[in-house]
């Protein structure tokens, strides 16, 4: 049986990375369904999300693509995983506050399935003290973290901050339902 796949998307540059995501995702056999901040559609608009993944593409909270079920509580039900990937310092805020006012963070709130976050910023963002105590914030919480990569970041500075690779996120997804089948 294929498991389901949620993939929530912030917005930062790391955007394209999270497209190619959806590719190695479906790739290896899962059902992916995306949802997007407003921000993310700055950078590539749903239609990639949707052509790569073959379903809709998730980002208003009051666009309800079936009359007979809430989009969001339906989403939140239908994941096995979540990934938020790239997961901004402003969602992963969100998410550590319980604010909730977009489909991804409404969405998140309202999921019981593991929720993994992939941090994607500049380093000194990601090392900044409310950035830091959110996360562990949502550590505590239950949730788990992709640690970002080092490297060049797009604003020119090398550091602590790049949204980990694809192959290697679909990697560690494909290792975790293994796990979870010999339970």
């Amino acid at each position: 049986m294929s498991k389901n796949i949620l993939l929530g998307v912030s917005g930062g540059i790391a955007v394209y990375k999270a497209v190619a995501l959806v590719s190695k995702l479906t790739q290896a056999g899962f059902n992916v369904k995306v949802i997007m901040t407003e921000s993310a559609m700055k950078f590539v608009t749903p239609l990639s999300f949707q052509a790569l993944s073959k379903n809709d593409v998730y980002f208003d909270t009051f666009d309800e693509k079936d009359s007979k079920v809430i989009a969001h509580i339906d989403l939140a039900d239908w994941a096995d995983l979540v990934i938020v990937a790239p997961a901004t310092a402003n969602i992963i805020g969100k998410l550590a506050n319980g604010i909730a006012d977009d489909m991804l963070s409404t969405t998140l709130l309202a999921t019981t399935s593991p929720v993994w976050i992939a941090p994607a910023m500049n380093v000194h963002m990601y090392e900044h003290p409310a950035v830091k105590r959110n996360i562990k914030q949502l550590a505590d919480d239950g949730c788990s973290f992709i640690e970002p990569s080092e490297g060049f970041l797009a604003c020119g500075y090398v550091g602590k901050g790049r949204l980990e690779e694809p192959e290697k996120i679909t990697e560690l997804v494909i290792k975790h339902f293994n796990r979870e089948g010999k339970q």
